[in-house]
């Protein structure tokens, strides 16, 4: 061994070391506090990952910060669980438990989970993320399990801890499947099992028993665990489950920079539609899909909120309604934004950028639905001076301005010989509507408009015009959704379609939807209309949002998997809001009103 220092020094500032993914390990706790066998950390150590111990304590305002700067986690195994955190009382056949753990690591794994960080539960971690996520765990196996289902196979075994005692069948595909095929030999050290995976997670292997070996996420989230202990055994036996967290750990490690450097911003979101369910933006509120909370583990800078009017009676009594509730709506979201310490309201790209050097989000005020505008076009300029950047021409229903994709049932009953069409596209008030819309510096929106106030709108503006929440047709016949026709013809025009995740609109088999089928639509609309035609409305908290992007938290998968498409970080930029904030920066610009 070499033990000259300034030789060893010399070697190592040589080179430039590339960073490594940061896997925190949760320490065992023993006499002498911390306790971690060798073969976690060195296990991460050969995987290309740097460990970082994480010692059991019950100061868990440490976790916030760890959480951070993380990029990967590691649930080490050890005692059972305290039963009393799942809401049972101990059996007499439970083992030692240890208090200093359980608290820490259960609220670790859900924290870690909303942040989509990778992780990997090794024996008791695995129990650990099945309690924390929603499942059970046996607090002893061969006392609790059903009485016609015996144990068949030892799972307590007295051989060394690296050797293989007996085979597990792993579901084809499944993360394991992929890694070790479907069957392998593997330890086993336990009396505490996973009971039930719980609605988060799914059994991808077990025993000759049929006790259960391994579970990973039904969230498209990068979580696994196995109930044998592969930090024990060979090596090159296991290297790939080490392998495959450190893998998904860099991954996650790349997404999160990338949203730390960059401008992310979501072009359609209707969480005002929940004012009148005493929603609380400020905190992880489970009746939206966009808070402060998700959008800072989601990675998402900015949220254009709209006022949505559904289509009613066109009266001038109802068209004075509409109206007013459009403003009582933004009044909502400018007091909601107020009581926000960590979110401003922003109506420029400038304002954007100031607030995310500032480390600020942003919310942007928008309209879906251009009822709001009733009969009086001064209408588009009272709401572009309350900071309004778009508004959707119409929703599903006619209406003074336009034709819609979707036609009311009153539309078919006046109009049964054009299938509802009104106008056949804009009518002359609409085209007075686009025409002020560009007048003051708002732009004008076309999701949900009929094709021919799509074609008739690209004609009459003389500006770029969006479709702030709109997919791919030839993916998704819908009538809502873009053909490639209007794809090109929308860039041609210089325009930008932003991609949603109503699962309606990505399949028409629409149970089946998940972020598979969001990648698809995008990478189809890229090659159709160019990467600076593209980018991303998510519809959330107005229907839309799949497995695997529920939830604005969710959006750094998003970013992993068009990373892993190839998409480099210049493209991403322009997809999570630089074409989008293009467009709205040129409308502006020849605008009349300046915010």
């Amino acid at each position: 061994m070499n033990h000259d220092l300034a030789t060893l020094y010399a070697q190592h500032t040589e080179r430039f070391a590339p960073k490594r993914p940061l896997i925190a390990i949760t320490g065992n706790f023993g006499e002498k506090g911390c306790e971690l066998a060798a073969g976690y950390y060195e296990s991460v150590l050969a995987a290309g990952g740097t460990p970082l111990v994480l010692p059991p304590s019950a100061d868990l305002a440490a976790l916030e910060p760890l959480l951070d700067r993380i990029d990967g986690l590691l649930l080490s195994g050890g005692a059972d669980l305290n039963p009393l955190w799942m809401g049972e009382e101990p059996i007499p056949q439970l083992g030692g438990i240890n208090p200093v753990r359980d608290g820490q690591e259960l609220l670790l794994v859900r924290l870690a989970a909303d942040r989509q960080i990778p992780m990997l539960g090794i024996c008791r971690g695995m129990q650990v993320m099945v309690a924390a996520l929603g499942g059970r765990v046996y607090q002893d196996t061969a006392v609790q399990r059903p009485t016609d289902a015996p144990l068949l196979v030892k799972h307590s075994q007295t051989a060394p801890r690296n050797e293989a005692t007996h085979g597990v069948t792993i579901e084809p595909d499944s993360t394991l499947g992929r890694l070790f095929g479907t069957h392998i030999a593997v330890n086993s050290f336990h009396h505490q099992t996973v009971a039930d995976p719980g609605p988060r997670l799914r059994i991808t292997a077990r025993a000759a028993d049929n006790e259960i070996e391994a579970v990973e996420s039904t969230e498209h989230k990068s979580l696994l665990g196995v109930q044998w202990h592969p930090e024990c055994m060979e090596r090159e036996v296991m290297r790939p489950l080490f392998a495959h967290l450190v893998g998904e750990a860099e991954s996650y490690r790349c997404a999160r920079d990338f949203h730390d450097r960059h401008l992310t911003l979501d072009s359609h979101c209707d969480t005002p539609m929940f004012f009148d369910r005493d929603i609380d933006f400020n905190r992880r509120d489970p009746q939206i899909l966009v808070d402060i909370h998700k959008m800072t583990e989601g990675g998402l800078d900015t949220s254009i909120m709209v006022a949505y009017l559904a289509q009613q009676g066109r009266s001038e009594a109802e068209h004075r309604q509409a109206t007013a509730r459009a403003n009582n709506i933004l009044d909502r979201l400018e007091a909601m934004v107020e009581r926000c310490p960590q979110a401003r309201l922003a109506f420029t790209p400038a304002q954007l950028y100031a607030n995310k050097a500032a480390g600020l989000h942003s919310i942007m005020p928008g309209i879906e639905n251009g009822y709001a505008f009733g009969t009086d076009p001064a209408n588009v300029e009272r709401f572009r001076r309350r900071g309004v950047v778009y508004t959707t021409l119409c929703h599903n229903g006619n209406n003074e301005i336009c034709d819609s994709a979707r036609p009311g049932k009153h539309d078919l009953e006046r109009f049964p010989s054009t299938q509802g069409a009104e106008h056949d596209g804009l009518s002359d008030f609409g085209r007075t509507v686009v025409r002020e819309m560009n007048r003051v510096g708002m732009m004008v929106d076309l999701s949900h408009a009929a094709e021919s106030t799509f074609y008739d709108a690209l004609s009459c503006s003389s500006l770029p015009i969006v479709c702030s929440h709109s997919s791919a047709r030839s993916l998704c016949d819908h009538p809502r959704n873009l053909t490639d026709h209007q794809l090109r013809a929308l860039a041609e025009k210089g325009g930008v379609a932003q991609c949603t995740f109503y699962k309606g609109f990505l399949r028409t088999d629409s149970d089946k939807a998940s972020i598979d089928d969001a990648v698809a639509h995008m990478l189809h609309m890229i090659a159709v209309a160019g990467i600076d035609h593209v980018g991303i409305g998510t519809d959330f908290d107005g229907d839309g949002g799949v497995p695997g992007l529920a939830d604005a938290s969710e959006l750094l998968h998003l970013t992993r998997r068009l990373q892993a498409e190839g998409l480099t970080d210049g493209d991403l930029e322009k997809l999570w809001g630089g074409n989008f904030l293009r467009v709205m920066q040129a409308v502006q610009e020849a605008g009349e009103i300046k915010l």
